[in-house]
């Protein structure tokens, strides 16, 4: 189990790999505290799973900043990384401004979307002293611009880009990457050509680590799941038992 991000190396040079999950609230962070997760991210999914917006572009700083701290209050092991949410890093000054107030929540380490064209932000909130982590290949904030989600890696100018993208990041002193939705064997090149830690969603398995929303794996959130999150509870079907036990008793 990590304690701190200094074990991000040796954890990459030697294993085991990350097994890393998103928390928005306290009990869920306690409990994945408890039971071992390495790291704890604290997503701007939450806007989609916890606030039921169509993406990640609605979410806001003052919400990161609340359910940061909400999540903090509930880990003592587990590094915590916060995301920074959409058009909040657009200079490099927003972007030191934006960090320190989810530091100032508790955050072990900020997140944001990007490789090249972020590289002036990412060694700004470095230099500030604000441990970071990278996320290239699918970007959830983009969503709009590109017209959806969409698999990354499939031409050789993607590939290149992708890599490019991960080595500005690992240069600039990134701490980790997540990896999203590209293809695997792009994603496998990346780790090897990296220092950092890269951490997949949709990128298959030969990334250091893996991570996803918890919602998906827990079935809580039954309306949608992408295909590569299994569900390994059905928590969305108790809570259903569970309310219509209650209205029946209630009523009876």
């Amino acid at each position: 189990m990590l304690t701190s991000l200094s074990e991000l190396a040796p954890r990459k040079a030697a294993g085991p790999k990350l097994a890393v999950l998103t928390a928005y609230d306290y009990p869920t962070a306690r409990l994945l505290d408890d039971a071992g997760v390495d790291l704890i991210l604290v997503g701007d999914s939450l806007g989609m799973v916890v606030h039921g917006m169509p993406d990640t572009t609605g979410v806001t700083l003052d919400m990161m900043v609340m359910h940061t701290a909400a999540v903090c209050r509930g880990v003592k092991r587990a590094p915590v990384i916060a995301d920074l949410p959409y058009a909040t890093y657009r200079t490099p000054e927003e972007a030191v401004a934006s960090a320190r107030r989810l530091m100032e929540a508790g955050a072990t380490c900020v997140k944001l979307e990007g490789g090249v064209s972020m590289i002036p932000q990412v060694q700004a909130v470095i230099a500030a002293g604000i441990p970071f982590v990278g996320h290239i290949g699918m970007l959830p904030q983009s969503v709009r611009e590109e017209g959806g989600y969409k698999k990354k890696g499939k031409t050789l100018e993607q590939v290149e880009h992708l890599i490019e993208d991960a080595r500005a990041l690992d240069a600039a002193g990134a701490c980790a990457i997540v990896l999203e939705s590209m293809v695997a064997d792009v994603a496998t090149k990346i780790t090897l050509a990296v220092g950092a830690s890269t951490i997949g969603i949709g990128a298959g398995v030969e990334t250091d680590g893996q991570v996803l929303v918890t919602p998906d794996i827990l079935g809580s959130f039954p309306w949608f799941r992408p295909p590569f999150a299994k569900a390994r509870a059905d928590v969305a079907g108790e809570t259903l038992r569970a309310v219509r036990e209650f209205i029946e008793e209630v009523r009876a």
